[in-house]
């Protein structure tokens, strides 16, 4: 399954679909609106406005369908919930168009309006969803027949693995789980020979990691004993920073308590294990506003990049842009633009954490520091995908090695991208050791759980108020 090549065919679909829609539509105003302000059929239909019409319009419907969070993964989609998607977008579009093109319009009569917005909604909802309907069905076709799956690890090699793998392989229909064998816990293997005879044994959990990169694994099923719960912890710590989709095999406690849900009728009775709030429209609009105001920052501001670049260079001896290896989502590596701070090899005796009264900051580090004026590079690595404006700060492995042994649940922060600024910025500031460190990671682990595009506007105007009263730690 190529995710790029059928996200690319959905865009294609969607941008040809609007654009017929838009073309009907104007071909019905042309006889049944214009008609009647002269009583005069029209001699050309497909004018220059028109083809402005049929390029733009369909562009706003992508860029709005992209906010709505549609092409985040064309794999993972239920169609009712597609349905329900598409009707709120299109009477939010409609409504937006019509204010837009329609409106100022002169009409023989007010009534024409309501039978335009009406019209355009109509035959715009008919046409997506139909197309859509149709991607969809082949995708999730595809999928039932087992052609298509997400290559799926089983974690677990007693009984509970065994039935679970069993039940899997008894439906009639594929539910996208392509299993490429089990990972027993040290220990824990009283079913591992009957699992052998149905799938590969892959290892022991000690060698997930390598596991995982090996068979390119995107789904994971948790299927472990309650006398095993007490490994629970350690699995999901190891496993939730990395880009994958964790379940859990439900006990009857669970059951009981209504913590499963089912998609689909055919579906296994799993718990999905998310620790991202944030809906797909917000985390598309996250990365939208994320674009937006870097480039907005990037033009607008190059005259201040220039200008602090100047005072770098003519006050310090060392390159302008510092530039140091971090860890973003999912645990990848990075490189961090900063403008540069401390003197030149200010870490010649290995890594270490500045502190308030620091020698290696520069007088200008100082200010760049306290005013966080050092941190508008990464508007840079914003664009590049690395990081977004609001998110947990980025660290060294070097750092998070030492972090982890203490919270080993500091890897959760890795689930989402790295920011510029965070609620651990604003309220903590920077840390001048592993204590401190952990003592800021409430604070994100608070943002993690609470994560919205409003608490991401709440905390750039903390980090607004904080550049400008040059309160920076």
């Amino acid at each position: 399954m190529d995710r790029r090549k059928y996200t690319i065919i959905n865009i294609l679909i969607d941008f040809f679909s609007t654009a017929l829609a838009w073309t009907l539509f104007y071909v019905y105003r042309k006889y049944n609106i214009d008609f009647f302000k002269t009583y005069v059929e029209p001699e050309i239909i497909f004018d220059s406005q028109y083809w402005r019409g049929v390029i733009l319009v369909p562009l706003f419907w992508l860029l709005l369908y992209y906010l709505s969070g549609h092409y985040n993964d064309v794999f993972r989609r239920s169609r009712i919930n597609e349905l329900y998607q598409l009707l709120f977008a299109s009477v939010f579009g409609t409504v937006l168009l019509f204010f837009n093109l329609l409106l100022d319009d002169y009409v023989a009569n007010y009534k024409y309006y309501y039978k335009s917005v009406f019209a355009l909604f109509i035959i715009h909802f008919f046409i997506t969803a139909l197309s859509r309907f149709l991607f969809s069905t082949y995708i999730n076709k595809k999928i039932q027949s087992r052609e298509w799956g997400f290559s799926t690890i089983i974690i677990g090699s007693n009984e509970r693995a065994l039935e679970v793998v069993k039940e899997i392989n008894q439906l009639k229909k594929g539910v996208g789980f392509d299993i490429q064998g089990f990972v027993h816990l040290e220990g824990k293997n009283g079913f591992s020979e009957e699992l052998k005879k149905i799938i590969p044994h892959l290892g022991e959990f000690h060698s997930i990691k390598e596991i995982i990169r090996q068979h390119q694994v995107e789904e994971i099923i948790i299927a472990i004993e309650t006398n095993e719960h007490d490994k629970l912890n350690e699995i999901i710590n190891e496993l939730y920073y990395m880009d994958l989709h964790i379940h859990l095999v439900p006990d009857t406690y669970d059951l009981l308590t209504g913590q499963v849900k089912l998609d689909a009728v055919e579906s296994l009775p799993l718990i999905t294990l998310e620790i991202v709030p944030m809906k797909q429209w917000q985390v598309s609009m996250k990365r939208f506003f994320d674009i937006v105001v870097s480039l907005f920052v990037l033009i607008f501001f190059s005259w201040l990049y220039i200008l602090i670049g100047l005072i770098v260079k003519f006050t310090s001896k060392g390159p302008i842009i510092f530039k140091q290896e971090r860890i973003g989502k999912n645990g990848k590596k990075f490189n961090i633009y900063k403008f540069r701070t401390m003197y030149a090899d200010a870490e010649k005796n290995g890594p270490a954490l500045s502190s308030e009264n620091d020698p290696r900051i520069t007088k200008v580090g100082k200010f760049l520091r306290k005013t966080r004026l050092d941190e508008l590079p990464q508007f840079i690595n914003v664009l590049k995908g690395d990081m977004s404006i609001v998110g947990p700060r980025p660290e060294r492995e070097y750092y998070i090695q030492q972090i982890v042994q203490k919270a080993p649940h500091y890897r959760l922060l890795h689930k989402i991208k790295p920011g510029i600024t965070s609620w651990g910025q604003v309220k903590y500031g920077y840390a001048e050791n592993i204590n401190q460190m952990i003592e800021r990671m409430k604070y994100d682990i608070l943002y993690l759980k609470n994560m919205s595009v409003l608490l991401d506007l709440k905390i750039l105007i903390h980090t607004v108020l904080v550049i400008i009263q040059g309160k920076g730690k």
